[in-house]
């Protein structure tokens, strides 16, 4: 009897926890992997994936799913210097160091992110470049820091490592997504994360993490690994070609 009687009742809360469940993302990437080799001149990455509800219902038409997708490389310390203009020459006036900004960062949405999750939203999970949490290494006045901050984002922004790209996620029948985010030439090599956010009536229901790696391949690697294991070396023998070229170039110009 009290089997029975338990029995009906997971039968009768099933539906309710099904309900309770949240939709799980499956994302992926087009590239986990990214060769940079002396002709490298950008990628293009296809980000894509599924919502899967609970139970295998059907999104709710009033709740319109939206998705945003944020592309990050690795942190980096980095100094902002500003300049001022003294007697008609430019001179380094002010300088601002964080401890940690990432070396690159693109945010790719189904709309207009100020329409999708409110400014608290947004600073939580830093979705846009206004809600970038950067570590400055200096306790200077909110107003300096905000005006270096906004220095960085736009110098970063016209060098094509900072982005937003709203409208850019497309999503078939509120259950498949895709979206472009364009890798440039000047990208820093290391490990890249790309974060995908699935969101419904201005709520973070589900989050899932793809790594990507972006490397240096061929003789750029061998540079680049010379230079970070051997450094003594790989100066000393910097210097040493330094010399030799300029030796045969002075003979090459007496000769002729």
């Amino acid at each position: 009897m009290r089997r029975a009687v338990f029995a009906a009742g997971l039968g009768l809360a099933a539906p309710l926890l099904t309900a309770q469940a949240k939709p799980v993302l499956v994302p992926d990437v087009s590239q986990r992997n990214i060769d940079i080799a002396y002709s490298f001149t950008g990628a293009e990455l296809l980000l894509f994936g599924a919502v899967l509800d609970p139970g295998g219902r059907s999104p709710r038409n009033d709740a319109p799913t939206d998705v945003v997708i944020v592309v990050k490389g690795p942190t980096q310390s980095i100094v902002i210097r500003e300049k001022e203009k003294v007697a008609g020459i430019w001179v380094n006036a002010g300088r601002l160091r964080y401890r940690s900004a990432p070396s690159f960062y693109a945010v790719a949405s189904s709309r207009p992110l100020d329409q999708v999750v409110d400014a608290r939203t947004r600073a939580i999970y830093e979705l846009g470049l206004d809600s970038l949490q950067l570590s400055p290494a200096s306790a200077e006045p909110s107003a300096v820091q905000d005006r270096f901050t906004r220095g960085l984002v736009d110098l970063r922004r016209r060098a094509g490592l900072f982005y937003e790209a709203p409208g850019a996620v497309e999503i078939t029948d509120g259950v498949l997504y895709r979206a472009r985010v364009s890798i440039p030439a000047r990208v820093p090599v290391g490990r890249f994360t790309a974060e995908t956010f699935l969101i419904r009536d201005g709520r973070v229901l589900a989050a899932a993490v793809r790594d990507i790696d972006i490397r240096k391949s061929g003789f750029e690697r061998f540079v680049a690994q010379a230079a970070d294991r051997h450094a003594i070396l790989y100066g000393l023998f910097a210097v040493a070609l330094s010399v030799l070229l300029g030796w045969a170039a002075g003979r090459i110009a007496v000769r002729t």
